[in-house]
Order: structure tokens, then sequence, then C-alpha cells
């Protein structure tokens, strides 16, 4: 019944993220022709995820009150549009707004895609298309390297990193007409709605204030700690705002009743650990092996592809899992990841160069198959506590934790790898990615043994979850 507009959602799920996904391929062969510094190249990874993060919560809340489908069609637009502009650029700062722009255009469509697949779908139907999504979205990710490396092995540095920036247009000229004749023309809640600008004001601050100090060049900016001080400030300063902004009679955007929701909470926070270390990960590992080791783009993306395939084998399952096990698989399946993750920094140490790829691509294997346990799993978990009519939203707040965490997370580890040679600075990269995913088991095995989440406020009907994680 619901197939066509599923079948547009997936679409854009595999169109944003197979264009981030295929670019950190590409990113050796753009700094070559366009001599780009690093500090250019930490914005053209990052600046994307940052953009995405910031838009997401008005493109949810707009969603909400007055209909996805404009918001849908017009995010996919610019997002494709912004995608010509940075695919025949002479210049990186070009691509460094353009980049921007496209994030923007993505952060608008994605919570409309989660929330028409909350509003189309319920129980489980709603949990198997939300495992789809994830199947797609975590494909797409996975599987970009390869196809960026062979589009550069194929055509040539100067020509195969533009036609990697250019990948996404076909899929985004598809996309639109299908929306347009697809999506349900309903008008959204009709209820008055604000954007809280002074509180998304301060949130973009707070995230610009984390992510500057990876990304300006050394010397050139004031030291970490002042950063991080300054963020600080700025969170307080946000958490004081919405309360006065709810006293008000305004809608925050850290909306209460998420906040109050233990479930949601810690899903949200898992998810954050998780996106951002794996995207990290695959980021630092694939600019070792091209960088460091003077390995084709081609190879290294071969290396990676394992990943893809358990991924999507793993997340086939997930729906099953989690109506079995709830948090508990999520727990397993992260300190799976933490050990793969763990084992890849010790082979870039110290394995063999004759047997560093096949190394490499086993602890691919174990990265996605634990990797599609998570995602789909704990993305059902969390969202099954949205209140009615604030699905958007929810699922905003979730993908914003993950754009966040993306975004330092990426800058980070692109500096890190970026600013010296040899295997020291990727073994130092993959440790804080290590670090993300113990924090996220930590999480997940507290939300384990607390016992069952509140679902009093769930927008549906919650899945059976077995939640004593001392008999998985």
């Amino acid at each position: 019944m619901h197939r066509a507009p599923l079948a547009v959602c997936l679409a854009a799920a595999f169109t944003t993220l197979l264009d981030q996904a295929s670019l950190n391929t590409a990113v050796p062969a753009l700094r070559s022709s366009l001599g780009a510094g690093p500090g250019s190249v930490g914005w053209i990874i990052a600046g994307y995820s940052l953009a995405f993060g910031l838009a997401l919560v008005p493109g949810g809340r707009l969603g909400d009150a007055y209909g996805r489908k404009w918001l849908f069609v017009g995010g996919i637009t610019v997002f494709s549009s912004a995608a010509i502009v940075a695919g025949t650029a002479r210049h990186a700062w070009v691509i460094v707004v353009a980049r921007l722009v496209q994030g923007l255009g993505a952060g608008t469509v994605n919570p409309q895609v989660i929330g028409i697949i909350q509003e189309l779908f319920t129980g489980r139907e709603r949990t198997r298309a939300l495992g789809a999504y994830a199947i797609v979205g975590g494909v797409s990710a996975v599987i970009g390297p390869f196809v960026g490396g062979l589009l550069i092995g194929t055509l040539g540095n100067e020509y195969g990193w533009r036609c990697v920036l250019l990948l996404n247009v076909p899929f985004g000229l598809l996309t639109v007409p299908l929306a347009i004749r697809w999506f349900p023309a309903r008008a959204g809640s009709g209820r008055r709605t604000t954007l809280d600008l002074p509180g998304l004001a301060a949130l973009g601050a707070a995230t610009l204030c984390l992510l500057l100090p990876f990304t300006l060049p050394a010397g050139q900016c004031p030291p970490r700690p002042v950063w991080f001080a300054t963020a600080a400030v700025l969170v307080a300063v946000l958490i004081a705002w919405e309360r006065r902004y709810a006293r008000s009679g305004g809608t925050p955007i850290l909306m209460p009743s998420l906040l109050r929701s233990r479930g949601y909470r810690n899903g949200t926070v898992i998810a954050m650990f998780q996106f951002g270390a794996s995207l990290s990960a695959a980021l630092a590992l694939t600019l070792y092996l091209q960088e460091s080791l003077g390995w084709s783009a081609l190879r290294a993306a071969l290396t990676m592809l394992p990943s893809a395939v358990t991924f999507a084998a793993a997340s086939a399952l997930g729906w099953r899992v989690v109506g079995r096990y709830g948090r508990v698989s999520v727990f397993w399946a992260l300190v799976a990841s933490l050990l793969a993750v763990v084992a890849s920094g010790v082979a870039v140490a110290h394995a063999p160069a004759a047997h560093l790829e096949l190394t490499l691509m086993g602890t691919q294997f174990v990265l996605g198959a634990a990797g599609g346990l998570i995602v789909s799993p704990n993305q059902a978990l969390t969202l099954m506590h949205a209140p009615p009519g604030a699905a958007g939203l929810a699922a905003a707040f979730l993908q914003l934790a993950q754009r966040i965490s993306a975004s330092v997370g990426m800058a980070a580890v692109a500096g890190l790898v970026l600013a010296g040679s040899g295997g020291t600075p990727v073994v130092h990269g993959l440790a804080v990615c290590a670090a993300m995913l113990a924090a996220g088991a930590v999480v997940a095995w507290r939300d384990g043994r607390a016992g069952p989440s509140d679902v009093a406020g769930a927008a549906t009907t919650p899945l059976p979850v077995r939640r004593n994680i001392h008999r998985p």
C-alpha cells in the first residue's frame, strides 16, 4: 500500500549518504588537483555534516506542522543543485560553500523521510521500514568508497573526484518527480509553530566551537581549551533560554517530553557515538591507505567493501533481533564494533605489509555486521518514544546528535591523519573512535540494567523487549 512512498524515501537516503561516503575516497585526488590544505579538507569533509545537523531541527519542526512533501522536494533540489556547483568548482573554497549548502538541503530532507515512515507505518511494519532505511543508508555509506575509488581509478584524479561530487545528481533528478507524484499531500498538523531561532543560534554556535579547533590551521586560532570552555558556556545559555522559552508558551528545540524519556535519551546518545565513530574510523583508514601507503583509491575501497555486505545482511535481521532482545543486542554489537576498531589499530601498527590488506578486510567484515545490528534496532527503540505529532522533531534530534558527532569526529581524525605520516597518527585517530564506541557501550549497558524504558508516551505499541542484559 505504501511501497511507492517508501521507495522514494529509501532513494533519498541512498542519495544523501552515498555522497558523503564516496567523497572520503576522493579527498586525496581533490587535494592534489586543487592544492587544498588540511583546513579546507577538514571543512569539505565536516562542513556537510555540520550544516546537515543544523538544518535537521527546523526541518523536522516545519514538516510536523505544515507537511513534508514540499520540504522534501525543495531539500533534494537544493542538494542536487549544490552538487553541480561543487563538481564544477575550480577553487577549494567554492567546494566548501557548496558542501555547506548541500548539507542544508540534506538536513531538510531527512526529517521528512523518517517522519513519513513514522506516519505511514506502525508496529512491526514501522520497524521493518526503518530497517530498510537503515540498510539502504548503511550500504550506501559503506559502498560509497568503492564507487568513488572505481570512478577515480577509471577517470583519473582530475575528472574522478568531480564525477564523485556529481554522482548524486541523477538520483536527485529522479527522486523529485516521484516524490511530487507519490508523497501524501497532507498539510501537517496545522498548529502554530515557531523555529526558536535563539535556541538554534546557541546550538549552532556551540557546535562551531567544537568543530573549529579541528579545522583551523594550528597557531591561527585560540587554544582548544578556550573553544571547549566557550562551547560549555553556550550550552548553559541554551539550557537557560530553553527553560525560559518554554515558560513563555513557546515550543523549545529541546522538547521537554523527549528529554524526559530515558529510552529516547539513551538511544540518541548511543546513535551519536556509534555514527561518529563508524564514519571517522572509515575516513581514518581510507586516508591512511592512500596518503601514507600510496594505495590506489580502488584498492583502498575494496579493502573496506566487506563491511557493506555484512552490514546489509545483519540489518535485514535487525528488526527480529530488537523484538527478541531489545537494547541488549545493541550493547553486544557495540562491544564487537569496539573490538574490530581496536583490531584495526593493532593491524596498522604491527601487521606485516603483506598481510595488512587481508587483516583489515577481516576487521571490516566484523565492523559491518556489528553496525547492522546497532543502527536499525537502536533507531526503532529510540523513535518509538516520539510523542504524537513530533515524529519529525524526534527524528531530527536523533540525526542532529549523529551529525554533531560525525562533524567533530571526522574533523579531528582527518586533522590527526593528515598532520603526520606513517601509522602512528591513524592509530591515534582509531583510538578516538574506540573511545566513542566504549562510551556508547556503557550507555547501552546501563540502559539494559535499568529495566524497561518509559513507553507511556510512545507513538506506537512497543515491541516485546527483554531487558535483562545478563540473560541474552
